[in-house]
């Protein structure tokens, strides 16, 4: 009966709503190839002044601070700052761009990593007949193409796998798949399809398979959200653009429009964070695209203007790559409190979220140890019996906020639409607020229309539909074939400059340095297990790196995808970074530090080390206690009832094993809870019981120790003459 009453409705309202669905998306299919004929000529007019070497940071304040009046100001350097600058600048507008922390350090980060339309907003549409949302899908769609062509090193279409667990579902998700087919029409990535229970535990075998109907496959597109938002920033500085990260606008100057003798927003004044130094920006027209900021921003204008942002937090996690295939993901378009779960390969790890629930804002937002566990909950039950979901296999988390446009009519978070809107205030200030990361660079256009139109700046049409982005122009999907022949790199590391750098990865392949080895030749790696590279640390520096967080963070990604890797890596970071940016002792133990603090707290530090500490409720049994007792005392010699470095070191030597002193400081410092310099015994059952439970699952120390005790084992008793006796 249910299925029935599902088939009837599905059937009702899709079949209303094809031939409509169809007409319209070839009406504007037809509008838009149009448009972008009309484009072909335009593209040869864009000019782009730094095409070889980009202005360094200094030049870019430089500029900032000595220009009498820019056209357009930008305050904020996410993904759709950064797309109005590039949007302003290629229109032959005199563009500025400050942002007060690193491009990118927001929400434009800290995303699902998904160029999508929104499959649950086309369902949104359909059911309720709102045209509005069915727009925003289309617009998506659009942009999702644009986005795959304009960086295609940087984006790739992915197969997403809806698993069926009754029968009465299959067509009806069915239908709504094979909607969002139709409405990208030409721009199509590839066809969904329907998978059989076997073919779909082929394909994605870490699957739950009971009561497994089958799976419908559908196609949406993915990207490196950061280096993208980067990408963008560095092509409309190409462009002539004066951008400037870590560059804070203290307050909104303002003058009297001669005509009207109104209070005009006429630029900002502005603080360089790294030097204190303060500044005026002098512009024709002021941009308000700060995220969950924009109320921040808005009131220096007007301190009474209300509110127009509702945050909303959206948690991820990672967790290792053998969780799901190398190149499919898996959407959960139903979980226990009606969200959506995607689960999605990414960078060679799984990405599960996201949550959304209502927040703070804040510049530091902290992944909560409930919607970790929440997260997993759910991907337990999407996931094989065999394949244990365990709290310690989460290797990274983080927290972005959502910078939803509030609805007066919503009672919570997840009703609000995710559209944008534009506001021009009374003085002139204009606001873009809300939108998603896909739809960025039609957000930018429209809010250009509407600052040229406000301030009748004399600019012409947008010229950015199919402009490439860094990088994106001269990539081929065999150029890290190149990079392995010319400049020896191992074929892993050439691959990820490929498709991170596009065709700058030679840039970055010329300033690596040789490894003294037979192979690779050049390009030593700053943690053994990614394939990231010391000369990307030095690039990134071109790239207006400023800090070590900018580098784990926003130029690589090690930060995003294993806190402990990055840990790692963090001293050579800072040794190679206080090198080139000259910086004194105290400086580096600071960007040592503040880097610590960033992945202790916002990348999810925090709460895996807490699995230590939270579980005080013993679970080994006596066999288990007295096994690593005994493993605890091959190293504790003299019976203290703790180990320090230089216990771990004695019996290291004697298995001929040798680790660098601070490493094995850093891997003692893990486990030792109350941060006294030493492992009790209590301390190393505590992680011995979290490991068992899964809270914990690659503890270097415990791994360490166990693979030692069997080193010691092997080896049996030392003879008498050996060790020195028998005289």
């Amino acid at each position: 009966m249910a299925f029935k009453k599902a088939f009837k409705r599905t059937a009702v309202v899709g079949c209303g709503t094809v031939a409509t669905l169809f007409g319209l998306s070839r009406l504007s299919e037809y509008k838009k190839t149009q448009a972008r004929l009309a484009l072909v000529v335009a593209e040869g007019e864009v000019k782009v002044p730094f095409d070889n070497e980009l202005p360094s940071r200094q030049a870019q304040l430089s500029t900032l601070r000595d220009t009498e009046e820019f056209d357009v100001l930008i305050v904020g350097g996410g993904a759709t700052g950064a797309g109005c600058a590039l949007d302003s600048v290629t229109r032959n507008l005199k563009t500025a761009l400050v942002e007060r922390n690193d491009f990118s350090s927001g929400t434009s980060s800290r995303s699902t990593k998904l160029i999508h339309g929104g499959v649950r907003y086309l369902q949104k549409a359909i059911m309720k007949l709102d045209y509005e949302q069915y727009m925003m899908v289309k617009e998506a769609l659009h942009e999702r193409a644009n986005l795959l062509e304009i960086a295609p090193h940087l984006s790739a279409p992915l197969p997403i796998m809806l698993p069926v667990y009754k029968w009465w579902q299959l067509p009806y998700y069915w239908a709504g798949i094979k909607m969002y087919d139709l409405v990208a029409g030409a721009q199509c990535l590839k066809s969904s399809y329907v998978l059989s229970k076997s073919k779909a535990l082929e394909l994605f075998p870490m699957l739950k398979k009971d009561k497994l109907v089958g799976a419908i496959v559908y196609y949406d597109g993915q990207h490196n959200d950061a280096r993208m938002n980067l990408a963008i920033a560095l092509t409309a500085a190409r462009h002539g653009a004066a951008i400037a990260n870590y560059t804070e606008v203290v307050r909104l100057l303002k003058n009297n429009d001669p005509e009207t003798g109104k209070e005009r927003v006429c630029g900002a004044h502005c603080r360089d964070v790294i030097t204190g130094q303060e500044f005026d920006v002098r512009a024709k027209c002021v941009i308000n695209a700060t995220g969950p900021f924009t109320d921040l921003v808005r009131k220096m204008d007007d301190q009474k203007t209300p509110n127009i942002c509702q945050p909303s937090a959206g948690v991820h996690i990672v967790i290792p790559g053998y969780y799901s295939p190398d190149n499919m993901g898996l959407l959960d378009p139903a979980t226990s409190d009606g969200r959506v779960i995607f689960f999605l390969p990414w960078e060679k790890m799984t990405i599960a979220g996201t949550t959304d629930t209502p927040t703070d804002v804040t510049a530091h937002p902290v992944p909560m140890e409930d919607d970790i566990a929440f997260i997993l909950k759910e991907v337990r039950n999407y996931l094989s019996p065999d394949v244990e979901v365990r709290r310690g296999d989460v290797l990274a988390a983080w927290s972005g906020i959502r910078p939803l446009v509030t609805d007066p009519n919503s009672k919570d978070t997840q009703s609000i639409c995710r559209n944008h809107i534009i506001n021009v205030s009374d003085s002139g200030l204009v606001t873009i607020a809300g939108g998603k990361w896909t739809t960025y660079r039609s957000m930018a256009a429209e809010t250009l229309d509407a600052a040229t139109e406000a301030h009748k700046l004399k600019a012409g049409p947008s010229k950015t539909v199919g402009l490439m982005l860094e990088g994106g122009k001269d990539w081929t999907p065999t150029l890290y074939i190149r990079l392995v022949q010319d400049y020896g790199l191992e074929n892993e590391v050439a691959q990820h400059l490929a498709a991170t750098y596009g065709g700058k990865a030679f840039d970055v392949a010329k300033m690596a340095r040789v490894t003294g080895k037979r192979w690779p030749i050049v390009g030593k790696r700053l943690v053994s297990e990614f394939p990231y590279i010391e000369s990307e640390v030095l690039y990134a520096i071109k790239e207006y790196a400023c800090t070590a967080i900018d580098v784990i963070a926003r130029r690589t990604r090690l930060g995003f995808l294993n806190v402990q890797a990055a840990h790692e890596a963090l001293p050579r970071i800072v040794e190679i970074l206080g090198k080139q940016l000259e910086w004194d002792e105290p400086r580096k133990l600071s960007e040592l530090d503040a880097a610590k603090q960033f992945l202790y707290l916002e990348m999810g530090y925090r709460s895996r080390s807490e699995q230590l500490t939270k579980t005080s409720e013993m679970t080994l049994d006596s066999q288990e206690v007295a096994r690593y007792t005994k493993r605890f005392h091959k190293f504790d010699k003299e019976s203290k009832g703790f180990i320090t470095t230089v216990d771990v070191q004695r019996v290291l030597q004697n298995i001929s094993v040798q680790i660098d002193e601070n490493a094995l400081h850093e891997i003692l410092n893990e486990v030792d809870l109350n941060k006294n310099g030493q492992v009790e015994i209590d301390e190393f059952l505590q992680l011995m019981s979290a490991v068992k439970k899964g809270q914990v699952s690659d503890s270097r120390l415990a791994v360490l120790l166990k693979s030692a005790e069997e080193s010691l084992d092997l080896r049996g008793p030392v003879s008498v003459d050996r060790s020195g006796g028998g005289f």
